[in-house]
């Protein structure tokens, strides 16, 4: 185990979890906005906000699965220091982290059961940049319509005509995180005029 994985915890735990804790509610409470959230610092390429967001979201019963680059023994150790998540295989996950390139297919993640619709994975997904443009949003929490930089569209439309099924998704760039769940109906913006 290397020194970074003893590193990266909350200051003043309580109070930082709290903080995080609202910002990743708010965040899938009203999709398309964007939130700051800090407090969490892993090793590279995982952002402060996703590193925030796994410390707040995710326990030793929590099952986690990691994508890509995002699969490294130090990002592993840091995990198994601060967290105690355990690792498993998409098909088993509650929690992915990861690039939406690394996550593909998204099919192989759990979207729940019709007896246990939240038995689904929630995926943090890392992007260069977030931005409120793009992507057309409406549904819960969005009083007419938001924009959100997503990576892709027809995955995210497919994953909302499987409601009350399917994966919820944060996306997190450097500080910054969005939620958008799956109970939100996204459109091109050309589609919406």
């Amino acid at each position: 185990m290397n020194e970074q994985s003893l590193i990266g915890a909350f200051e003043a735990p309580p109070q930082d979890a709290a903080r995080a804790f609202r910002a990743a509610l708010e965040a899938l409470a009203r999709p398309g906005s964007i939130y700051e959230i800090t407090g969490g610092k892993a090793p590279a390429p995982m952002s402060e906000a996703a590193a925030t967001l796994l410390l707040t979201l995710c326990d030793p019963e929590t099952p986690l699965c990691l994508s890509g680059a995002h699969d490294t023994a130090e990002i592993r150790d840091w995990i198994a220091f601060q967290i105690g998540a355990p690792i498993v295989a998409p098909a088993e996950a509650m929690f992915a982290l990861g690039t939406w390139e690394a996550f593909q297919p998204v099919t192989e993640f759990p979207i729940g059961t019709a007896e246990y619709p939240d038995r689904s994975a929630t995926l943090i997904v890392e992007t260069d940049t977030l931005h409120q443009h793009g992507a057309q949003l409406t549904g819960p929490g969005i009083k007419t319509v938001a924009s959100l930089s997503l990576p892709a569209l027809e995955p995210f439309q497919m994953n909302a005509a499987l409601f009350p099924l399917g994966l919820d998704f944060y996306f997190t760039s450097g500080t910054q995180i969005a939620g958008l769940p799956r109970s939100t109906q996204v459109s091109d913006m050309m589609e919406t005029n």
